[in-house]
């Protein structure tokens, strides 16, 4: 991401609680006096549904008010994401940004938005850890033993990924990067597991709720986690950064709203969810879900998305990567 646009973002995170009074106080009406839509850029049932329909239920029960999610699928989430990046500045309108968000900004050069100037960020809610798996017949047991086994053998191992620029892809591309290895990448379009339990695909950085069970069974080997330390699902599975210094990749969500949208909105949704976050019953919904809580402020969610896009516009740039 260029300098620039990163200033403008976090320009534009910090305005929103350095606006005026007058901007708090923009209706006599309380907020909210009518239905808030939730706009989620994928199909119902998918992880980022799950996360705008928890968070929604739980604003709905706080604010006496509905929190209706809305999903619209399609483009890898561009379809959603400018219908929110588009919509009124009113508060009426919030939008589940994901990892995929950041590596869009920079991947498709078309948008009719702009992910950094259209949207603003309003709370940080959760970080998803990828896990490396390989099917157990590969021959490496560790991570230095694959990086080991991938240097002497260049493009000879198969990694599988939902498509190019998804999550999982880039976390290989990042691992390619600051190790030097080099291995295949193969997208699927559909389910790509039975392959990778079939040892027709050699390895995958899996969400971590898709492959903890296969894991624990021994259908998969586990090789490191994306998370700068260990998990607590995966005590015993080292951090790839344990190996491979300043290696961090997670999938994450968050919560934002079309940019102008008033600060007194955003300061109140962000105290609703953030508390959500610390709440118990939410917080282990959660975290069977394999999503560790991320609570943050407008301006902290801000300099995190930021921060996020650049390290993957590098990343994009670098691995020549292009949309499908």
């Amino acid at each position: 991401m260029k300098l620039r646009h990163r200033r403008q973002f976090l320009q534009l995170a910090a305005a929103s609680a350095a606006l005026p009074l007058v901007s708090r106080t923009v209706s006599a009406q309380p907020y909210p006096s009518r239905p808030v839509h939730i706009v989620v850029g994928y199909p119902a049932g998918g992880s980022p549904d799950i996360i705008g329909r928890l968070v929604g239920q739980w604003l709905s029960e706080r604010l006496n008010q509905q929190f209706i999610v809305d999903n619209r699928p399609g483009a890898a989430s561009n379809i959603g994401t400018e219908i929110a990046a588009k919509a009124s500045p009113d508060g009426y309108t919030l939008f589940v940004a994901v990892s995929t968000n950041a590596v869009n900004a920079t991947l498709y050069t078309n948008l009719n938005f702009n992910f950094i100037r259209d949207l603003a960020p309003v709370a940080g809610i959760g970080r998803t850890p990828f896990v490396m798996v390989l099917n157990p017949s590969f021959p490496a047991k560790t991570l230095p033993e694959f990086i080991a086994y991938a240097k002497a053998n260049p493009r000879k191992i198969d990694m599988a990924s939902q498509g190019m620029g998804t999550t999982p892809h880039v976390c290989g591309e990042l691992l390619k990067a600051m190790t030097g290895v080099d291995f295949v990448h193969v997208p699927y379009r559909g389910n790509l597991m039975p392959d990778l339990l079939a040892g027709q695909v050699q390895f995958y950085f899996s969400p971590m709720a898709q492959a903890i069970e296969l894991i624990k069974d021994g259908r998969l080997r586990a090789l490191g986690v994306t998370t700068a330390t260990r998990v607590d699902a995966l005590p015993a599975v080292p951090a790839i950064a344990e190996f491979v210094p300043g290696y961090v990749a997670t999938g994450w969500y968050g919560i934002c709203a079309p940019t102008g949208t008033p600060a007194a909105i955003i300061d109140r949704l962000n105290s609703e969810i953030i508390a959500g976050v610390a709440a118990p019953d939410l917080q282990a919904r959660f975290l069977a879900l394999g999503v560790e809580p991320m609570p943050m402020t407008a301006a902290e969610f801000g300099k995190f998305i930021a921060d996020e896009t650049e390290k993957w516009a590098r990343v994009i740039m670098l691995a020549g990567i292009k949309p499908e």
